[in-house]
């Protein structure tokens, strides 16, 4: 139970308290965003707020959210924002904060430690054009719907897409050596595609793109996540491998559809996993079919690949790995993606959302292993 305020002032402060960084999700007097608030005898406040960028995005929002909660205090009349920004020290002490350590701490992937929470999940698939993107962001969405705090790392360097799927097109914002991702539908998104101009290729060898996702891991603040979506570039290249050597706790998702090919290249990808010593989660079977007016499928890629490719995994691997679900063939969920609102937010009702709905139920409810845990037993005495 919190303490009893005893000035209007100490209101004020409490309710400055309620606003969060837009960015960073934590309240603005705890990052030291508030330099003063000083309540004028008319009952007008007087804000001193610092920014941490001049060309700070979410500006308004933060006019907005300030306005609304100190208004809300009794007694007051009016309230005025004086914006300024951070100097670099404060920047390197905000930075420090964020990341719970000293100035002199290598920074890491938070994801790889031994005591994260979070749920990592690489979305693969064994060939382009199987729809693998369309179901990292919907997923992404449905999880978040869900109350989770979800991160999506658009790790598909030469064909990065997540950014328009989930419509975001804002650029990230710097805080000293820290990035932080836009988000968009309640998901962090962090793609290359937010850092080249317009549509230009990205010509990079492997070196570089082990370096890219290297720093969307470390140099991204994401915060406590529960679940962090990684949507990888088809086959078995140089970024499925980084993956294991950045994110060896991290699961694999399967994408396929029906046809014989799709399923056989599939089967390759998530083969993998038995040389990088990942877990594979699951396979998604996409395009299943196309529901027609009167009630009947047409099954226009074939049937059966997600089943073979579960089947075959289960083998290879020696554990059981399931088929998770089987999304339609909806030409909704190509105009969602467009227009940026993926189709489990847009019409939640359609058939494949609630095939990917299914999905996201399973990802999000993870059986946890108890290796490495202490359980607080003791030897009985004699």
């Amino acid at each position: 139970m919190s303490a009893p305020v005893s000035t209007v002032e100490e209101a004020v402060m409490a309710a400055l308290a309620t606003v969060d960084d837009p960015e960073i999700r934590r309240p603005i007097t705890e990052l030291g965003m508030v330099r003063s608030a000083v309540v004028g005898t008319d009952g007008r406040v007087l804000v001193e707020l610092l920014l941490t960028v001049a060309g700070c995005p979410l500006r308004d929002k933060l006019r907005t959210d300030i306005t609304a909660a100190v208004t809300a205090v009794p007694g007051i009349t009016g309230v005025e924002i004086d914006f300024g920004v951070m100097t670099p020290e404060q920047r390197q002490s905000l930075q420090q904060r964020l990341r719970g350590g000293g100035a002199t701490e290598e920074p890491v992937i938070p994801f790889a430690q031994p005591g994260s929470r979070t749920r990592v999940y690489a979305v693969a698939s064994g060939k382009g054009g199987v729809g693998k993107s369309s179901v990292t962001v919907n997923l992404a969405a449905a999880l978040a719907a869900r109350g989770l705090s979800v991160g999506v790392v658009d790790a598909d360097i030469y064909g990065h897409s997540v950014p328009r799927m989930l419509g975001t097109e804002a650029r990230p914002t710097r805080v000293e050596d820290m990035i932080m991702p836009p988000q968009s539908h309640g998901v962090k998104v962090i793609s290359i595609g937010m850092f080249t101009d317009g549509n230009a290729a990205v010509v990079w060898r492997g070196p570089m793109l082990h370096r890219a996702l290297q720093q969307f891991l470390v140099d991204v603040y994401w915060g406590e996540l529960d679940v962090l979506l990684l949507d990888l570039p088809p086959g078995t290249g140089d970024v499925a491998i980084s993956l294991a050597q950045l994110l060896p706790n991290a699961e694999i998702l399967v994408v396929t559809t029906p046809q014989t090919a799709a399923a056989e290249v599939a089967e390759r990808a998530g083969a993998i996993a038995l040389q990088t010593h990942q877990r594979l989660v699951g396979v998604v079977e996409n395009m299943s079919w196309l529901e027609l007016p009167d009630g009947s499928r047409m099954e226009v890629f074939g049937a059966g690949g997600g089943t073979a490719v579960a089947e075959s995994l289960t083998r290879v691997v020696g554990a059981q790995v399931p088929l998770l679900g089987q999304i339609p063939l909806d030409t909704r969920v190509r105009e969602a993606g467009d227009r940026g609102t993926p189709i489990v937010l847009a019409d939640p009702a359609a058939p494949a959302s609630v095939a990917l709905n299914k999905v996201a139920d399973r990802l999000a409810v993870r059986r946890e292993s108890l290796i490495g845990k202490p359980l607080g037993l003791r030897p009985a005495g004699r």
